[in-house]
């Protein structure tokens, strides 16, 4: 455990905050890039809120709509160029997780002269670190990808079908307006992807850090209990705001740097479906809930005291030894079930997907990460051979 830690973010988290929009807004500009999706913002009226608090505050405003739900680099250079072309100084994401990422990128693609896409890992590297960005304020509609409180972003290039990130400090949100009434409207298949989502960012850090971390285990053990158990009520009854508080908090805390801070941890799982989804377009987390169960155990037979640990203290199970892979592996069940009850898919058949890409999703994550001696990075790492393995365990 060796590590520095800041998160500058401003989190201002509460039902009925939305109205604070404009006077938070005001002290970073008069004209903000309205970045927003699909349309749910304008059909459930939370965009109107949005305008009416900024137009109180004597914040005028522009629109980048139509941002997908696998963000793309061509909406990037978008939202960059009416930026650009409205003179806005700061960004306003209103949305999910796309969204948000979307605007951390805009953000600083206003202010550069090149190709977006420079700035996305890919090959290992970036062809262009950004050194300044507008101001970013980011409202989440979706509990799920922790994106308003921290400096990543995952962006997909359409033509390449490359799928890759940035996360660098200068794309921290300056504060971000977490309301959990925005999220009653939300559908029960895109709330239980929000719930595997936030608890797949977790495990990634559980299971694949380095050292003993023993309280970071408990925050991430905390965070997956409340999401198992206050999950299942927002899904069963999205106007169940308590519900839906709890998992706004733990979707954000998820991914904000407390639960993984000191653990090191790579996150191959989150690799491998960032390749599925590009070729594919599938939502992020019902990816991640066919991946994430099989490489767990592929992993658990390397790593099984922690996976025994996770079996013990999420599920009550009880090992005969730190090496229980019986009791790792029907930990592994459970957590699987779980996903199950909660209408999340587990198997790549569920999707229309086949194997014919296999080979092609595990080539693919290794040209965006890879340890220089051609395997994923992860406890254990993973060869071509491995990732296609566990892929054609989840057909």
């Amino acid at each position: 455990m060796n590590f520095e830690y800041q998160n500058p973010t401003r989190i201002i988290f509460g039902a009925g905050n939305l109205s604070r929009l404009g006077e938070v807004a005001g002290g970073y500009g008069k004209k903000a890039l309205l970045v927003t999706g699909g349309g749910s913002v304008k059909r459930s009226g939370v965009f109107g809120r949005a305008v009416a608090s900024l137009t109180a505050a004597g914040i005028a405003y522009a629109e980048c709509t139509g941002v997908e739900p696998n963000p793309r680099i061509t909406s990037v250079a978008r939202g960059a160029e009416i930026a650009r072309k409205e003179g806005c100084d700061m960004i306003i994401a209103l949305g999910g997780g796309s969204v948000m990422d979307a605007s951390k990128v805009i953000s600083a693609a206003t202010l550069y002269d090149g190709d977006p896409w420079d700035m996305i890992l890919h090959g290992q590297e970036h062809v262009y670190v950004p050194t300044e960005a507008l101001p970013v304020i980011t409202v989440p509609t979706l509990a799920a990808t922790g994106s308003e409180a921290n400096c990543g972003a995952v962006i997909t290039n359409e033509e390449t079908k490359v799928k890759s990130f940035i996360q660098i400090p200068l794309l921290y949100p300056k504060a971000a307006i977490v309301d959990p009434e925005l999220t009653v409207s939300v559908p029960k298949d895109q709330t239980a992807y929000g719930v595997c989502d936030l608890i797949t960012h977790v495990t990634e850090a559980y299971f694949n850090g380095s050292g003993t971390t023993p309280i970071q285990d408990r925050f991430a053990e905390g965070v997956i209990l409340t999401a198992m158990e206050w999950g299942p009520k927002a899904i069963a009854d999205g106007n169940d705001l308590a519900a839906r508080t709890q998992i706004q908090w733990s979707a954000l805390v998820a991914l904000n740097g407390w639960v993984n801070v000191g653990t090191n941890a790579p996150y191959p799982v989150h690799m491998m479906e960032h390749t599925v989804s590009a070729y594919h377009d599938i939502t992020h987390a019902a990816g991640l809930s066919i991946i994430n169960p099989a490489w767990m155990r592929f992993a658990a037979r390397t790593n099984t005291a922690k996976f025994v640990q996770f079996a013990e203290r999420i599920f009550g199970l009880k090992a005969t030894a730190t090496d229980d892979l019986a009791c790792a592996l029907e930990g592994i069940d459970r957590f699987e079930q779980f996903l199950r009850s909660i209408d999340c898919p587990t198997r790549f058949s569920e999707l229309g997907i086949d194997d014919a890409l296999f080979e092609t999703y595990a080539t693919d994550t290794l040209k965006i990460v890879n340890d220089g001696q051609g395997n994923l990075p992860g406890i254990p790492v993973m060869s071509v051979a491995d990732m296609v393995g566990i892929f054609r365990s989840a057909l």
